[in-house]
């Protein structure tokens, strides 16, 4: 019988004890650590989520010596642990005026690396009972936060609530406003940059665009415009900015926890969620993990690195050998940038 705290059955990524190495192994099957997941910068622990990772900072318990080393030099956005408590820098937000624009174009060649973009729609409701989703406005920016396209969107059918308290819709604003199959038919091909929808397989090496959003299932369905998965990026369910519970955060909390500001207050612009939600996106991708070849776990390489008839060869591994050969079940923001 191993001893139930034998260092040999603590996994290296999270520290959880087990009280068999074959336990150990399950786990280790089924967890999918691997570099990409948040890490506590003071005891290296890894942590499934940034939820999880301020619960283990600064949550109802944490982890004493990690909470004391956070509250001096951490910062309370990021999660970071800095070099001095006179690295800590307050984030400031600013917004632009915003009017009407459409300057979607093509690209003619390649342009080095995948360009980025963010997009927001606002609703107002439809149907007898006013609950129908009717896409009512759209807005997209790009990385440097310009606007590149904003249009208010004549729905297909009669608006019966504009919702005016949060969208600020008005019947003028829609009476001669662009039609969605246009609206659909130009975002769809700015998109896909000239690039067939069905050879679209990669972020790298064509020209389509990386969509960024929150939510995005639900915005693309009511501009009924389909894009391949491969090419977005969406904050409502980035597995490290989800809550503990595997759920979907509010785009307003993400803004106020990570970004340090608030967003959503009153009447609500579509503007102000593209650039939350791209920078959300680029702090997402700047986070900086060692590099691996074939990093995700569904690679062909990777996809016998923890097989059942591997088990007692895996029992045989030190609990850092099999971290190193363990890999993420999702594809991490930082790849964007690889």
């Amino acid at each position: 019988m191993e001893c139930a705290d034998n260092p040999r059955n603590k996994c290296a990524a999270c520290y959880r004890q087990f009280n068999r190495m074959e336990h150990l192994v399950d786990h280790m099957r089924t967890s999918f650590h691997s570099v990409h997941e948040p890490t506590c910068g003071v005891c290296k622990k890894h942590c499934r989520s940034f939820e999880s990772l301020r619960e283990h900072l600064i949550g109802p318990l944490p982890k004493q010596e990690c909470r004391n080393v956070f509250n001096i030099r951490g910062c309370k956005f990021c999660l970071a642990i800095l070099d001095s408590p006179y690295a800590l820098r307050g984030i400031s937000a600013y917004m632009a005026n915003l009017g009407l624009r459409d300057s979607l174009t093509i690209d003619n060649g390649y342009s080095r690396g995948p360009q980025v973009v963010a997009l927001a729609c606002k609703t107002v409701g439809g149907g007898s009972d006013r609950s129908l989703d009717l896409c009512a406005r759209v807005c997209i920016i790009d990385e440097n936060e310009n606007i590149i396209f904003h249009t208010y969107v004549k729905p297909p059918i009669p608006v019966t609530n504009y919702r005016y308290e949060t969208t600020g819709i008005r019947p003028e604003h829609l009476r001669d406003a662009m039609p969605l199959r246009q609206v659909q038919r130009k975002v769809q091909e700015f998109l896909c940059n000239g690039e067939p929808t069905w050879k679209i397989r990669s972020p790298k090496g064509g020209k389509a665009r990386i969509l960024v959003g929150h939510g995005l299932d639900h915005d693309l369905d009511k501009m009924q415009v389909e894009y391949p998965p491969i090419m977005i990026r969406d904050t409502a369910k980035y597995p490290p900015l989800m809550k503990t519970s595997k759920l979907s955060n509010s785009l307003k909390y993400l803004t106020q926890a990570y970004l340090g500001y608030d967003i959503q207050n009153g009447i609500q612009d579509p503007y102000e969620d593209c650039v939350a939600t791209m920078r959300l996106y680029v702090r997402m991708r700047r986070q900086f993990h060692r590099r691996q070849d074939n990093p995700l776990a569904s690679d062909p390489q990777n996809r016998n690195n923890f097989a059942s008839w591997r088990q007692n060869e895996l029992e045989r591994m030190s609990p850092e050998e099999m971290l190193a050969i363990s890999r993420s079940d999702y594809y991490c923001w930082c790849l964007d940038s690889a």
